[in-house]
């Protein structure tokens, strides 16, 4: 029997299920070799030769393959259809022939499915082929050069960076991105700008929005309307004039079904409409092909087999009928560079059946799978026909113009069951409904009005309503007297943070990675707290900017945008077979040792300078009061500079010690920032920001006081509120209560890293308010001592028994009747033992009791307690025996041990 080899044991179950019992399915469960993590396993100086170590983890699943290779001299290998199912595949034929499992002798195949239906795996064993070297040696490539800048560039970063974790080929490219778009977000300028708008209705009396696009003869641009003034005269001009519609102009459109799923696209759509994370997703994924549900899902191709065309269009067919099938199927261009690489797109194997069919109980694999099955059929189906329906509508006069536009669908083709998502959505009002309007009609003012939309402008700042005696000079809304014109107030907003699907969309289009590496790599910068979440979007974090910004001033060259797309590009004629992979080594090599030896000769103090020249900019923005933005806030005449430490980098003053104010990076030194509050007792009560939040500290460090006394703010205090009255009071905490009745120790308040708490002895109790540190008396401190000592079922306050039933008959302890969280149940030693439903605490009998004990510590493995305390009593019984045998006293010591041994094993 040939001995087949897949990656996943799921894989393996429904192959071996597929193929019958002619063959031994046995899975590799992923790479069984790497690179060890040590110097040395890349050579550049002996042909990058590379040495390979078998995993801990990997030994057991190699050797169980090399066993059944012993019975059976045949060995197919049919691991994923990727360029990392082809290297698995070659590290399996390597590492096997090294133990000699493999022999002259053994045919040795290579089969790929890209689905794991019966058809696939049947058809992909009818054509073996041999392992693709072009293919591998494109993975030794990627592989040699991940180790190359990982292995040389991290040790740089930890020696001249304190807490960088590591760097990587495509990891901090990725970083790069993060890290510029929030400087361009920290970088922008908001641009104010109006809009009016007004509600007008038709002689039938229906109503609808339009836009106002011509004042004074003259076509608005963007910011024409630049500010409250000119808003106002603008709703004034529209309001007080008579309106009708001057045109209607219907334009027929169509709109067509997007390409079936690649890898990155299937990412970004499951991030858009369900919050996935790339990681995430491909789990998902995974088990979908796994259980022969979808097709593969690492792939850059976009192209279906004609048959899952045919099958596509049949099931369009008879599910919404034949008037949603195209005359011709739709033919999507592969966008893969490299046909090696130029797999099916990622479908439903069955395409007759949906999610609900499927009967899919997880979730993530539900949705994913309902997902790639609306989009496929989509992908085949006829495209939307609308008409889209401009009106124009002017005063006589001709100084005032507005258009509203809008669109009707006329046949919903692929959106009947489909419709891409998109990351950042600005409503236009192309997408309204328009009611039956007639050139020349009279275009009156709306009676509903606009007040909803006004009062969603009017959060925080004035509105003023248009009027003949005044202007508004500053408002977030204007409304007219007759409620239906409304001017409102708009900023330029900046780029929005990437969130995983844009990300990988905008690796995708500068063609940096490919599909399989995309989830790991958004995975491994946030497990390395260079980056973290808010909500769905990707924020860098001190480290990250800190790293980023060391790569492009160090080693600019291999974070390059272009240089990475380009290396991709090599690799992928690897891959083709037209370039040899060593090459690209060499020269990668021969440069990037060169700056790695450079950078390596530096002092961390020449490094940080560097650093805080090129953020200077984001450190030290100008002043509003003009004054020097690198001058220490606190003291006044120390200079900033930028800092690192193992939690990542900060801003901090030059005359440290002297001074210890310190920043984060992304610190603000103006208003509200750290400054001396005032004096008291001649120490100097100061505000500060530290690398874990904002506190306030009493004078400053010194040899003799290391550590003064400071105080961190509580939760909703604000640096701006902070003055010398509320700083005085944090530092005076913890604060005294007075003694406890009790016994006399004094009850505490304060505020710990858990909060605001009171504290008597060892036992602390949380208060749910900040205030309540300040103001709690003695009978509320220990109400609440009490209440927490209760629940804890300790000391004076713990809980009684609901019943006491007496001693254990069998094997002695108390047994009590408790009152649980779940309800009231039977204690006896370790053992608790719920009460049956219904079963009043009053009616359980010490016969019923022992007998609920008992089931209860069968089940929990705590059985064999009671039958051990019956042990010691035999052994007292057993010496009066032998006591009345004197000639057999000499025995006595051989028994002592058959006598012992049933009662250990009981």
């Amino acid at each position: 029997m040939p001995v087949v080899v897949v990656e996943s044991p799921a894989k393996a179950k429904t192959i071996e299920k597929y193929l019958g019992p002619g063959f031994t399915v046995l899975a590799s469960y992923g790479h069984v070799r790497d690179l060890p993590p040590k110097d040395g396993s890349v050579d550049p100086d002996n042909g990058f030769d590379m040495k390979w170590e078998i995993g801990v983890d990997s030994r057991k699943h190699v050797k169980a393959i090399a066993d059944a290779l012993a019975e059976d001299n045949s060995l197919i290998l049919a691991t994923d259809p990727d360029r990392e199912g082809e290297a698995i595949s070659w590290h399996l034929e390597e590492a096997l022939r090294k133990r000699k499992a493999i022999n002259k002798d053994t045919p040795v195949s290579r089969v790929v499915f890209n689905a794991i239906t019966k058809s696939a795996v049947t058809e992909a064993m009818a054509n073996p082929r041999q392992v693709d070297a072009p293919l591998v040696e494109a993975y030794l490539a990627r592989r040699a050069l991940d180790y190359l800048v990982g292995f040389n560039l991290s040790p740089v970063l930890w020696r001249k960076l304190p807490g960088a974790k590591s760097a990587g080929r495509v990891q901090s490219v990725c970083l790069r991105l993060i890290v510029e778009r929030e400087m361009e977000i920290e970088a922008f300028n908001p641009r104010e700008y109006w809009t009016v708008k007004a509600l007008l209705s038709t002689p039938r009396g229906q109503e609808f929005e339009a836009r106002l696009t011509t004042l004074a003869g003259k076509k608005l641009d963007k910011f024409d309307l630049s500010n409250a003034t000119q808003a106002e005269m603008a709703v004034q001009a529209v309001s007080s004039r008579a309106l009708k519609v001057t045109s209607v102009e219907a334009k027929p459109a169509s709109r067509n079904p997007s390409a079936p799923f690649m890898t990155s696209t299937l990412q970004q759509e499951a991030s858009r409409k369900f919050g996935m994370g790339a990681r995430q997703t491909m789990s998902a994924a995974q088990r979908l092909y796994e259980a022969g549900h979808i097709t593969y899902m690492r792939t850059d191709g976009i192209d279906m087999a004609p048959e899952a065309v045919t099958a596509a269009r049949d099931a369009i067919a008879e599910r919404y009928g034949k008037e949603y099938v195209p005359s011709s199927p739709r033919i999507y261009k592969n966008k893969a560079k490299n046909a090696q690489e130029a797999h099916e797109c990622i479908r439903p194997t069955e395409m007759g059946k949906d999610a609900a069919a499927l009967k899919i109980t997880d979730r993530d694999q539900a949705r994913l799978y309902d997902l790639i099955w609306k989009r496929t059929l989509a992908c085949q189906m006829e495209g939307a026909r609308l008409e889209r329906t401009t009106v124009d509508i002017g005063s006589d006069d001709g100084q005032v113009g507005l258009r509203a536009t809008g669109q009707v669908v006329l046949f919903d083709g692929f959106l009947r069951i489909y419709e891409e998502g998109r990351d950042d959505v600005e409503g236009d009002g192309d997408d309204a409904r328009l009611p039956q309007i007639t050139e020349g009609d009279k275009a009156a003012f709306g009676k509903s009005g606009l007040k909803e939309q006004f009062a969603k402008a009017d959060k925080s700042e004035s509105v003023i309503e248009s009027s003949d005696s005044g202007m508004a000079q500053h408002a977030a809304a204007i409304l007219a007297e007759n409620a239906a014109v409304l001017g409102l107030q708009s900023h330029t907003q900046p780029p929005p943070r990437y969130t995983e699907a844009t990300l990988v969309k905008r690796m995708e289009e500068l063609g940096i990675g490919r599909p399989s590496t995309y989830a790991s790599i958004v995975t491994t910068i946030q497990d390395r707290e260079y980056v973290h979440k808010d909500g769905n979007r990707l924020i860098p974090d001190d480290k990250g900017r800190i790293v980023t910004i060391f790569l492009l001033n160090f080693f600019k060259q291999y974070v390059g945008y272009e240089f990475t797309a380009n290396l991709e590009e090599e690799l992928d004629h690897v891959s083709a077979g037209n370039a040899d992979w060593k090459d690209i080594l060499t020269r990668f090599w021969r440069d990037f040792s060169v700056a790695i030896a450079e950078t390596s000769e530096l002092r961390i103090a020449e490094v940080l300078d560097v650093l805080d020249a090129a953020l200077a900019p984001t450190l030290y923005p100008p002043r509003e009061d003009g004054s020097d933005p690198r001058a220490c806030p606190l003291c006044g005449e120390g200079q900033l500079h930028l800092k690192t430490s193992k939690s990542g980098g900060f801003v901090g003053c030059g005359r440290y010690p002297e001074c210890r104010y310190t920043r984060p990076i992304g610190g603000d030194a103006a208003e509200g920032g750290d400054r001396v509050l005032g004096e008291d007792q001649g120490d100097e009560i100061s505000l500060r920001s530290g690398r874990f939040g904002p506190y306030v500290q009493r004078g400053e460090a010194t040899e003799e006081n290391k550590k003064p006394p400071r105080s961190s703010l509580p939760k909703g205090w604000t640096t701006e509120a902070m003055d010398l009255e509320k700083a005085l009071t944090l530092l005076s905490l913890p604060r005294e209560v007075g003694p406890h009745p009790d016994d006399g120790e004094p009850i505490e308040a304060g505020i710990g890293r858990y909060g605001p708490f009171v504290k008597h002895g060892k036992l602390y109790a949380n208060l749910k308010e900040v205030d309540e540190v300040f103001t709690i008396g003695m009978n509320r401190a220990v109400e609440v001592l009490a209440l927490k000592l209760a629940s804890r079922g300790g000391g004076r306050t713990a809980a009684a028994p609901l019943k006491e039933l007496g001693e254990h008959p069998g094997s002695g302890g108390l047994m009590n009747i408790m009152d649980g969280r779940y309800g009231p149940y039977i204690k006896w030693e370790k053992v608790n033992a719920t009460l049956p439903k219904g079963t009043e605490p009053g009616d359980v009998t010490i016969a019923m009791a022992v007998e609920l004990i008992a089931e209860k510590a069968a089940k929990s493995g705590k059985g064999k307690k009671a039958p051990a305390k019956k042990a010691p009593a035999k052994k007292k019984a057993a010496p009066k025996k032998a006591a009345a045998k004197k000639p057999a006293a000499k025995k006595a010591p051989a028994k002592k041990p058959t006598e012992k041994r049933p009662a250990r094993e009981a």
